[in-house]
């Protein structure tokens, strides 16, 4: 197997969600989380990246319902996370970004 190396655009959004949510804009990760996700389904990527990028939807997904559907109304959703779940989204968000550093392709052949 032979490393190929991940777009720059790419890279810069898979690091762009965890910086975010870091940063208290956990809402608005959702744009380069989407752009992540749509790239990730368009290039010819591995499959190991289309699930690791759903993943990571996954997991806003669930904080996004988890805000929406609470009786508490939290003003933004980086309020409304608690510690735990702001660590675990941004080391998902981590993750994926470590795998599109390191993604590998099958030599042609």
């Amino acid at each position: 197997m032979t490393a190929s190396r991940a777009s720059l655009p790419i890279l810069i959004t898979a690091w762009s969600v965890p910086a975010l949510v870091l940063g208290q804009f956990a809402l608005l990760s959702g744009i380069p989380l989407i752009a992540l996700v749509v790239s990730s389904l368009r290039n010819s990527q591995p499959r190991a990246l289309r699930w690791w990028s759903a993943g990571l939807a996954a997991v806003y997904l669930g904080v996004l319902a988890l805000w929406a559907l609470s009786p508490e109304s939290a003003p933004s959703l980086s309020k409304s996370m608690n510690p735990a779940v702001t660590a675990f989204f941004v080391a998902s968000g981590v993750a994926v970004a470590i795998a599109h550093h390191v993604r590998k392709t099958a030599k042609a052949g």
